[in-house]
Parts: structure tokens; C-alpha cells; sequence
């Protein structure tokens, strides 16, 4: 069953129409990787998922159920997203940062001490639990962000449901944190957490992503395989450039080389 159903789904929040006919299904476990060029609609695909627009003509499904039956605590726990920037300009401690996560469950204080202990360790931000986050550089600060949305959904048995929503999750990384980031959803994917997220780096999706789907003028290419969909068809139809495909040495996944 899909956790995750998308059918024809267009998109028109202001009038004109910014995604047209989008179809796709994702399972519990499996994670989708987002292309596509600047403008082509992934953030606006986001907003749809997350429910901060609707869609004006198709169906949007969230475990069997369509997305406007979902009530807005029962979705916070169902759903965290990490938007492009996150603007938070209170003195709160990374601690604080973190445990926002925790505000839509029910589950405890020592049982959320738990839960950041273990998104602390995973977002490589441990030493920084004590700090004030209006004074971490712009790499710390997302690495903080992206703690809290993983303490949102670090436990399978908080929601049946569990989807992660990523805009750009490694943008302001560094190569070993990149690495560490994807590990980690990685992680959360394999204990049944359905994962969307936002790639402009080509070879991190097709190394992490089970699947990819490539946005392009409101249309999409795919969903299917990294393998299936990168071909230098696409990438001269949609980014306008002249790529090779070839294999990763030590894993089967695709290369892009330009």
C-alpha cells in the first residue's frame, strides 16, 4: 500500500497553473529524490505535500486517507518538513531547537530526552547543545533544523504515517556532513519513514534515493529509478546540458559527468 499517492494532481495557488498532471506513489521506507531546474515547481510540489496549498484539480492521498481529511495535530506527527530557510531569531538553545520537534507527541520528557540524544548524534551537533542558535554559522544552523524535523518523526510508533519533507537538506553542508545528513535519512527510511526531498546535486540522489523525479515546466519525468531516469536524453531535454552517464566504481549507482 502506498503511504504516499499523487494522481494527476495540477497545482494553480495564484491563478496560473504551476504543476500539471503530477502522479506519483511512494511507499513506507522508500526515498524520493525532487530535480528538476530553478522554477520547475519542487518547492511548490513541497507546499502541496505539506498542505500549505491544495491542489486544484486530482487526487492527494496520505496513508489511504486524502490530505484535506487530515487534521492539523494528527498531521504533525504524521509529517515534518524542512523548508529552504528557517528563520528563528529567539535566544533559544540548540536543546530547544531540537525538542520543538517533540511539541506535536505526547511522549514524555525522558522519553524525548531520548529522541534528542540520538538527533544530536546523528546531525553531528552535540557539542553544540548548549549554544545559542542565533550565534551557529549558517552550516551549524541547518544541521540544527534538520535534528529537529528527524526528533519529529525519530519514533515509528508515534504515527503509522511518517513523512519527511526536505527543501535542499544539504545546501549549506560541507562534503563529511552531506554524507552524515543522508546516512541519517537513510536511517529514518529504513524504519519506515517515506522520505521527499529536494536535490540540486545530481550524483547525492542518485547515490541515496530509491527513486527520482524530475520536474520541468510544471510536468514531470518519471518517477522510476535513478538508473531508469538519468539518461542524457533527459538531462539535454530538461537542464539543456550534454552529460555522460557512467556507474559509481565500488557501488552500483549512476554517475552524472559533465
Amino acid at each position: 500500500m502506498s503511504l504516499l499517492s499523487l494522481d494527476s494532481v495540477c497545482v494553480s495557488p495564484w491563478g496560473s497553473e504551476l504543476l500539471a498532471n503530477i502522479s506519483f506513489e511512494l511507499r513506507a521506507g522508500e526515498v524520493l529524490g525532487l530535480l528538476g531546474p530553478n522554477g520547475a515547481g519542487k518547492t511548490t510540489l513541497l507546499n502541496l505535500l505539506c498542505g500549505a496549498i491544495s491542489p486544484s484539480a486530482g487526487s492527494l492521498q496520505l496513508g489511504g486517507r486524502p490530505m484535506a481529511e487530515w487534521r492539523i495535530r494528527e498531521r504533525a506527527r504524521a509529517q515534518a518538513v524542512l523548508p529552504q530557510q528557517s528563520s528563528l531569531n529567539f535566544p533559544y538553545t540548540v536543546e530547544e531547537v531540537i525538542l520543538l520537534g517533540r511539541t506535536p507527541h505526547a511522549s514524555g520528557a525522558s522519553c524525548d530526552r531520548e529522541i534528542l540524544g540520538a538527533t544530536l548524534e546523528a546531525t553531528d551537533t552535540v557539542e553544540l547543545r548548549h549554544r545559542l542558535y542565533t550565534q551557529l554559522s549558517g552550516g551549524e544552523k541547518q544541521r540544527v533544523q534538520l535534528a529537529r524535523v528527524f526528533a519529529q518523526l525519530w519514533r515509528p510508533q508515534d504515527s503509522d504515517v511518517r513523512l519527511l519533507l526536505l527543501d535542499e537538506p544539504t545546501s549549506a553542508l560541507d562534503l563529511s556532513h552531506q554524507q552524515l545528513v543522508m546516512n541519517a535519512v537513510g536511517t529514518l527510511a529504513e524504519q519506515g519513514c517515506a522520505v521527499v526531498m529536494v536535490l540540486h546535486d545530481l550524483n547525492l540522489a542518485a547515490r541515496y534515493t530509491d527513486l527520482c523525479l524530475v520536474l520541468d515546466r510544471g510536468g514531470q519525468h518519471g518517477p522510476g529509478t535513478p538508473g531508469d531516469v538519468f539518461t542524457p536524453e533527459m538531462f539535454r531535454e530538461v537542464f539543456d546540458v550534454e552529460v555522460k552517464i557512467g556507474r559509481h566504481p565500488d557501488a552500483d549507482f549512476p554517475l552524472v559527468i559533465q
